[in-house]
């Protein structure tokens, strides 16, 4: 009997024990998490950048329509995409809740060609009539798009705000966050804030409290 009630104590003091390693291990978990800042969209654009006015060219959409690139009194997103590209399909939700928290931006899809009825059929699979989808190599050389997906940010002045390869929703993001900050990307922006946090008496500690943009309403 004593055996027995010995063993059981034991039990539960490893219980006891286990639960304080994984609450310790939580806590950094949640510090760790505080301290690394998140990744924009990866420029890697040799021809285009921040800044630069952006090239005007005519698109033809699959429903007929011609659009100009870079005209657009709220701003425009460019968001070069194909069928058969998994992580292009991934990002679909989080454009359709972009383009509610961001009516003023005209969402402008761009594949580079091919057999129209297969991007049709794309459209419909996934739903994206409310997009403006269209058919151009040429957009895609224009803006220096090497690999998909990728995305361009245009203001409304048709200058180039922010631009890069977009593989997550943060990357889709960052976008929208680099034109807030007034910076080419958030690398930049963290790069640029290193020194501040290397001082001693700095207060603020260069990590950029990321803050995405917020859903209008439930993604579908």
């Amino acid at each position: 009997m004593d055996l027995l009630i010995a063993a059981v104590v034991v039990l539960w003091v490893l219980v006891l024990v286990l639960l304080v390693v994984v609450f310790a291990l939580a806590r950094q978990v949640g510090v760790l998490y505080e301290r690394v800042a998140p990744a924009g969209a990866l420029m890697v654009n040799q021809q285009v950048k921040v800044g630069d006015p952006a090239p005007q060219i005519a698109v033809e959409t699959l429903t007929g329509k011609t659009l100009m690139t870079a005209q657009s009194s709220g701003g425009q997103l460019l968001f070069f995409l194909a069928p058969d590209c998994p992580i292009c399909k991934s990002l679909l939700p989080v454009l359709k809740t972009l383009q509610r928290a961001e009516p003023r931006v005209v969402v402008l899809l761009v594949s580079d060609g091919g057999d129209v009825s297969e991007h049709r059929q794309f459209v419909a699979d996934e739903k994206l009539e409310q997009f403006d989808y269209g058919l151009s190599e040429v957009v895609g050389r224009s803006f220096g798009v090497g690999k998909l997906p990728y995305g361009v940010l245009i203001d409304k002045h048709g200058v180039i705000a922010s631009l890069g390869i977009v593989n997550s929703r943060e990357h889709l993001e960052s976008l929208f966050e680099a034109e807030r900050l007034g910076i080419a990307s958030i690398q930049d922006y963290l790069q640029q804030e290193t020194p501040a946090a290397a001082a001693p008496d700095a207060k603020d500690t260069g990590v950029l409290h990321y803050h995405p943009v917020k859903d209008a309403a439930k993604e579908q």
